[in-house]
């Protein structure tokens, strides 16, 4: 329900920018909840970093770890505990570099590519749940939102684009 105080006073039609954002907080926390659960239904579970890790490399094998690293936003010692971790549990290979002897690249193991395919069908067929029980206008405008909402945020130096990994499809051309 919309309040007096809500209304953009800039003369805009709708709520301001900070009320939405308000709202939008409470569904994305749902979504990432969502999100997760994936990870920690499945055998082994995995927390949200490990697989942000496993996630990674998937994206872009042979990676070093300082990649890795770099990828999930951890230190080089917190990066080798976690694969420790990930090796262990047999999701993950650290394999001698090709152009370095200094380095070791990380693959997944053949059960660390099934456990991700795992976690991608439960991620969707729980979204597509979601999404049935909303009506077809419903799912256009959330598209819709989550487009203008990607295309209206501002890049950082550090991003990458997730149009270029393979795997990740955006939710439709940029505008």
């Amino acid at each position: 329900m919309t309040h007096e105080g809500d209304l953009d006073p800039a003369g805009a039609a709708g709520p301001r920018p900070e009320v939405i954002a308000r709202r939008l907080v409470d569904a994305v926390e749902a979504l990432v909840e969502l999100w997760t659960s994936a990870g920690r239904s499945v055998g082994p579970p995995l927390s949200a970093q490990q697989l942000k890790a496993l996630t990674a490399v998937a994206r872009r094998p042979a990676a070093t770890l300082t990649d890795l690293a770099e990828s999930v936003g951890i230190t080089l010692p917190a990066a080798s505990r976690l694969c420790d971790r990930l090796e262990a549990a047999g999701l993950l290979r650290r394999i001698p570099h090709s152009h370095s002897r200094r380095s070791l690249s990380l693959l997944l193991t053949p059960q660390g590519g099934r456990l991700l395919a795992e976690i991608g069908a439960r991620r969707t067929r729980d979204l597509a749940a979601v999404l049935a029980g909303m009506t077809p206008l419903q799912r256009t405008a959330l598209e819709e939102g989550l487009r203008a909402l990607r295309t209206a945020r501002p890049a950082k130096p550090a991003d990458h684009d997730p149009d270029d990994d393979p795997g990740n499809p955006p939710f439709g051309p940029r505008s």
